[in-house]
């Protein structure tokens, strides 16, 4: 299994060299020359599996036995989901009327985050032991990939941290959970700016070849491939969950309703299709549309400014994994790939050639929502269910809600409630606990784990980067200024 940059300016890598990669050399991303395709009977055999062993199956599939041997990769996922609190690691929580929610946040900081970077703090250990080398990983966070990168390498001698959080757009929550952790490797900086913003010193520092090589640069956002192959595993597992059958020809489809920022988990869905597993899926957004209009009119624009929303880990303009997407449904033409993103990279605007939008729009669904629609749905959830929903969940629970098909009124709440001919499963990103603002401001009651509770009380520690100052130049002080300590 080898990797190629999705703009195909860079040669081909093993999964070590994808996994210590942010961006390729030639500003594309990694993906798999190839996907493997399962058969009918892998799929039922697979059908039996926990969560984790679905885990260590699909990254057995894009780690070869050479690089990493399957009882030792087994062992790196066995340790990656020890600390989760739930004993199947992931739950499938069956609501009325056909609401099935698929929790994905019972780690360390509470987000699914935690699943795909567990994972990959575990593989990168195991590289970094073997060649005693040291990284600097460079992360930018709209709010939960901060923490769970932070948690998934605090403490180890050979990876320094730098993660940028946008001072405001995030949750008091998700922010004291990453200036709480007082490691001599974590380096948390508050810049004030959006999340698109904060991406822009990152990508310059990735972009200096001599630097990002002296200091060995890498990045855990989903640019990195290794997190894309973990949440493949979410769509099979919520399709096994969920399908009534796997003994008819072909086998029945289950929709999977994704909450989409930068796009990595409905770039596994769309990675997860083209192994053969029968799913269809609905990428839903918040006011911050960029997906929306680009699967319903092939316009890949952005918006004038970045909306704040109570959905805010989603308030992105620039959602880097469409590129993995384009280049997927392309054919992997790496020449398409490369002229559509340099064109949007200049003008920020980007209409799709005609065939490759109409392949889009067939391969996804897609759906906006407003903050009152996350409110609305929230409150439906707690009314006929007493089950609260992160402001992220109740975006893909507005889609279930706003379905027509067999719809029935709830007059209290006007919310929707349905019966499917096709099973649906919504993805829960986040728990609820982390998002106290949103439950006040829909009437709800929040009820918080004592780990968060806890925070409060605990010392921070932040270096803060204000309007006006060179964020690029200050990360790169940082950065050598820890190197030569």
């Amino acid at each position: 299994m080898e990797y190629v940059s999705t703009r195909g300016g860079a040669g081909a890598v093993d999964f070590e060299g994808a996994l210590f990669s942010g961006y390729a050399p030639d500003g594309g991303l990694f993906m798999p020359q190839s996907i493997p395709l399962l058969d009918g009977d892998t799929l039922r055999r697979w059908s039996c599996l926990c969560y984790r062993e679905l885990v260590k199956e699909l990254c057995s599939l894009f780690i070869t036995a050479e690089l990493v041997p399957r009882h030792m990769l087994n062992d790196l996922i066995d340790r990656a989901f020890s600390r989760f609190r739930h004993k199947d690691v992931i739950h499938l929580s069956r609501l009325k009327d056909g609401l099935n929610v698929l929790e994905l946040w019972h780690g360390v900081t509470y987000a699914f985050k935690d699943l795909s970077l567990s994972c990959t703090g575990q593989f990168l250990q195991h590289f970094l032991e073997k060649k005693q080398k040291h990284v600097t990983i460079l992360v930018g966070t709209s709010g939960d990939t901060g923490s769970s990168a932070i948690e998934s390498v605090r403490g180890q001698k050979n990876m320094d941290i730098f993660v940028l959080l946008p001072k405001g757009f995030c949750t008091q929550i998700q922010e004291l959970q990453m200036t709480t952790v007082i490691e001599d490797n974590v380096h948390v900086f508050a810049a004030r700016g959006n999340s698109d913003e904060i991406d822009k010193p990152i990508k310059e520092l990735f972009a200096d070849v001599d630097f990002a090589r002296k200091y060995n640069l890498m990045s855990l956002n989903s640019v990195n491939w290794s997190r894309i192959m973990v949440q493949i595993a979410h769509h099979f597992y919520a399709y096994f969950q969920c399908t009534p059958s796997l003994d008819t020809t072909p086998l029945p489809v289950v929709e999977i309703v994704v909450p989409t920022g930068g796009g990595g988990n409905i770039t596994a869905g769309c990675i997860a299709q083209k192994m053969g597993l029968p799913i269809r899926l609905v990428a839903v957004v918040n006011s911050n549309d960029i997906v929306h209009r680009t699967v319903q009119h092939g316009d890949f624009s952005l918006s004038e400014s970045v909306k704040a929303t109570l959905a805010s880990a989603m308030d992105i303009q620039e959602p880097y994994n469409v590129e993995r997407i384009l280049w997927l449904l392309s054919g992997s033409n790496s020449c398409l790939t490369k002229m559509l993103m340099e064109r949007f990279s200049v003008s920020k605007s980007l209409k799709l050639p005609e065939d490759l939008h109409r392949t889009l729009s067939e391969t996804l669904r897609s759906c906006s929502a407003s903050d009152e629609d996350i409110v609305r749905a929230m409150q439906c959830c707690w009314e006929e269910n007493r089950y609260l929903l992160c402001p992220h969940s109740a975006v893909a629970a507005h889609y279930h809600y706003s379905q027509p098909d067999g719809a029935r009124l709830h007059q209290k709440f006007s919310c929707f409630s349905f019966l499917f001919s096709t099973p649906r499963c919504c993805l829960a990103p986040a728990s609820a606990a982390k998002f106290q603002d949103a439950l006040l401001r829909a009437g709800l009651v929040p009820q918080l784990p004592p780990e968060i509770t806890a925070l409060t009380a605990m010392e921070t520690r932040s270096t803060p980067l204000e309007r006006g100052q060179d964020w690029a130049q200050e990360l790169r002080e940082q950065i050598e200024a820890t190197a030569q300590r």
